[in-house]
């Protein structure tokens, strides 16, 4: 997840703006360096002279071929640019569907590689806590390193939490970073459980489910 972001200044006014085909390239690319130092990403891919390129490859995939078209991700940006982006699922639409996973297949392994086993070992732990009561699933939000601490992150979050107070529902995210614990708290969420990933050496990650109106 993103690093903590201060509220925007006044005169930038970023808005949150739905992602679509033609952003995927430039979202997988700020997602790929916001999270080339996160904990859990590192520890998958530990090769850091490949690890960027491999995350913006495997990111240009969970775009096309899972979040895209539920047309719930968001990206926002100073002047019009593309700075920051979340990727949100519906209710009931957060996991993958049997077709959506044979197409990523041959793209996923040239992404990983040799460590693609470790990879969906760690997602599969994680999937196995999912809650099942209905709610809108932050699957990844984050900052391009530049551009961090100017607020973004914030309209991204605001920009879905509000529609999820009006409507009544729900959502959940899970925390790569405990140092965005905090941060993530101040918008609602609460810790539910620390999940350690299976495999030496293997970081946790920190659940969090937000009520409707919390925050």
């Amino acid at each position: 997840m993103a690093d903590s972001e201060s509220p925007a200044a006044p005169d930038t006014a970023p808005s949150a703006r739905v992602a679509v085909a033609a952003d995927v390239d430039r979202i997988a690319a700020v997602l790929a360096r916001a999270f080339e130092d996160d904990p859990v990403w590192s520890w998958i891919l530990p090769d850091e002279a490949s690890r960027l390129r491999r995350l913006r490859a495997a990111f240009g995939i969970l775009l096309r071929e899972v979040h895209l078209g539920h047309r719930a991700s968001e990206h926002t940006g100073r002047h019009g640019d593309i700075e920051a982006a979340a990727l949100w699922d519906p209710p009931g639409a957060w996991r993958t569907p049997l077709s959506a996973q044979a197409r990523q297949a041959v793209p996923l392994v040239r992404a990983f590689g040799t460590r693609l086993p470790v990879a969906l070992r760690a997602l599969g732990r994680v999937e196995g806590h999912h809650p099942k009561e209905p709610h809108w699933y932050l699957s990844m939000i984050g900052t391009d390193p530049q551009a961090q601490g100017s607020g973004l992150g914030t309209v991204l979050l605001r920009s879905r939490l509000d529609r999820c107070d009006a409507s009544g529902e729900a959502a959940y995210l899970e925390s790569s970073k405990e140092s965005n614990v905090p941060y993530y708290e101040k918008f609602g969420f609460t810790v539910t459980r620390e999940l350690r990933l299976p495999g030496n050496g293997a970081p946790p990650v920190w659940l969090m489910w937000r009520d409707p109106g919390a925050g």
